[in-house]
């Protein structure tokens, strides 16, 4: 039991989110058992898998924009593009597109970037106390990260380098020259760019996923692997999480399985406005030392990361929810866009697709259920759901034993969808 009162949490999801607030949650000598229908054995289709492998915290800045705004109908309309939608599952998720519509405005997208920033500033540190204790030898690099860009957008970039500015973010604008000294062998379609050198990337997300779930393990922890069907609380001071085989019973329970988190929430009676923004990876084996490190290209939504399975090329935002198959189309973009700027690459293998958890603010929901107080929401992430996995186990780990913060987590809570 923790110093604060909480004998036993159990936690839904064993991607980062999950696996990180499990850790710190047996640091504070709290009794804690994840459940996930896949073990971390085997990384299947999560998001804590197939993801870019980048850390990232200078990305303040969403996809609530008005200057993106402007672009959308005609990156839908177009086959090939960073931005698809699967036309029949509209009525489906307008609850999210109204909403993204109220929450495009700068308004909106300040108070989108100020807080991404609050939390995304301490997301390097909160992972450095968990690499202390886990060996990442090939499995993480600090090479930084490149972001490249065309001219045609330049507004929106000049846009996002003032906002990252303003809140203090470092950043190096480099020109095609000083690009193509860190990065010789990509093809200069490019008209500058921006590095991040303090940026770190993972060669192997799920190795190091791998590692912190053992660490938890090692320390204590509990995996039931299950399909969960229910999570309730039961009267004040107990919850309920029941598989298709049992029913397992503790003080507090947190929500943290990604995309899949809204059919909880739904059961527990709020309407959290969750999506799922669809992402695709593909890999060019044997091509990974072509690049030192991630290079993204703004202008087509798409970026590659030399990780130790190959190149992985991922990219797009495609909507159409949990249930509809890989797009080829959206393959075959990521494939012309990596040999766009490396043509020497040859065939790719691997395609995958995983699904990012979307809010309509491109904030997370991080926080108690307004209805189930014993009820921990951590989801939502978005893109940035493997930079923010160490911190958001911090903070969630901090709410369930009633530690102060000098942080303002009003902004993630679920009542703003009131």
């Amino acid at each position: 039991m923790s110093k604060d009162g909480c004998s036993s949490v159990g936690i839904v999801g064993c991607g980062i989110q999950g696996v990180c607030i499990a850790l710190q949650l047996l640091k504070k000598g709290v009794s804690t058992t994840i459940f996930d229908r896949e073990s971390p054995e085997n990384p299947g289709t999560k998001a804590s898998y197939g993801n870019a492998g980048h850390f990232s915290p200078y990305a303040v800045l969403q996809l609530n924009r008005p200057d993106i705004l402007y672009d959308v109908p005609k990156m839908l309309f177009s086959s090939y593009g960073p931005l698809a939608l699967r036309w029949k599952y509209v009525p489906k998720m307008l609850p999210w597109i109204l909403g993204y519509l109220k929450n495009c405005n700068k308004k909106s997208m300040l108070h989108t970037a100020k807080y991404m920033h609050q939390i995304l500033s301490l997301s390097l540190d909160a992972y450095e106390e968990i690499f202390q204790e886990i060996d990442t030898t090939n499995l993480l690099e600090q090479k930084g990260i490149i972001y490249v860009w065309t001219n045609k957008n330049l507004k929106s970039r000049e846009l996002e380098i003032k906002v990252r500015n303003d809140l203090g973010v470092k950043q190096k604008i480099l020109g095609v020259k000083e690009i193509l000294d860190l990065e010789p062998n990509i093809r200069p379609v490019f008209d500058g760019g921006c590095y991040y050198d303090y940026a770190y990337h993972a060669k192997d997300p799920h190795g190091i996923l791998k590692k912190i779930f053992e660490l938890f393990i090692q320390k204590g922890g509990k995996f039931i692997k299950g399909n969960v069907k229910s999570i309730k609380q039961i009267g004040d001071n107990k919850t309920s999480i029941k598989t298709e085989t049992a029913e397992y019973n503790f003080e507090k329970s947190v929500i943290a399985c990604g995309a899949f988190s809204k059919k909880f929430t739904d059961e527990l009676g709020e309407k959290i406005p969750l999506d799922t923004e669809r992402g695709y990876h593909v890999h060019f084996k044997g091509m990974e030392t072509l690049i030192s490190r991630p290079i993204i290209f703004l202008d087509r939504g798409f970026g590659m990361t030399p990780m130790n399975q190959g190149l992985r090329a991922v990219g797009t935002v495609e909507f159409g929810g949990l249930q509809n198959p890989i797009s080829k189309k959206r393959i075959e973009y990521i494939v012309s866009c990596a040999k766009e700027l490396l043509p020497q690459l040859k065939e790719h293998s691997d395609e995958w697709l995983g699904f990012r958890p979307t809010l309509p603010d491109f904030l997370p929901v991080i926080g108690p259920s307004k209805k189930n107080k014993n009820i921990v929401y951590a989801f939502g992430h978005q893109h940035l759901g493997w930079t923010l996995g160490a911190i958001t186990g911090k903070i969630v780990s901090g709410i369930l034993v009633n530690e102060k913060t000098n942080l303002d987590l009003s902004p993630y809570n679920s009542s703003r969808f009131d």
